[in-house]
């Protein structure tokens, strides 16, 4: 189940909507536009605990580092879901075309959602993402996916010594 917790950005919960039904699982959709994205958090737990899921992905994407209220909306969003269940997983969203300022999003976030690893998208371009080494040795985040394109498998897992010669290939 997914909870489209992302409810002040132009057409999130749509973009989210289509990815849910391209993988075939059910949404939580705010009930009204700007709704408080803590409370979309909560009723999309409290569902999937209901109705025995075992997984919940809250999608709480169009954060800046530097706006400290929708930083602090990230630990309201944290705080009501462990009401509910402990969180095993937040998932810090880099685009490979960040570059340094990856580093600097990456502290940020784990100060104020406790990121626990790392997703990297946008492989596919001429972007490969050698910031994520900064990110990895300043924070000691692990690298749990990375992203090649836009399809439903094109987001995997990462596997370092494939990112590597990534890296290095055409340098």
């Amino acid at each position: 189940m997914v909870g489209a917790a992302d409810t002040f950005r132009a057409a999130a919960v749509e973009q989210l909507d289509t990815w849910a039904m391209r993988a075939d699982v059910r949404i939580v959709r705010p009930q009204q536009f700007g709704q408080d994205p803590a409370s979309v958090a909560y009723q999309t737990v409290e569902i999937a605990m209901r109705d025995g899921i075992e997984m919940a992905i809250i999608d709480t994407a169009g954060r800046l580092q530097t706006k400290a209220g929708l930083m602090d909306e990230l630990k309201k969003v944290h705080r009501v879901v462990e009401k509910l269940t402990p969180v095993s997983e937040v998932l810090l969203v880099l685009d490979a075309t960040t570059g340094q300022n990856g580093v600097q999003q990456a502290e940020a976030f784990i100060e104020y959602a406790g990121v626990t690893g790392l997703v990297i998208t946008k492989l596919d371009g001429s972007a490969k993402g050698g910031f994520v080494l900064a990110v990895q040795e300043r924070t000691g985040l692990p690298i749990k996916l990375i992203g090649t394109g836009e399809g439903i498998n094109d987001l995997t897992g990462f596997t370092p010594h494939v990112f590597a010669e990534q890296l290095l290939a055409d340098a």
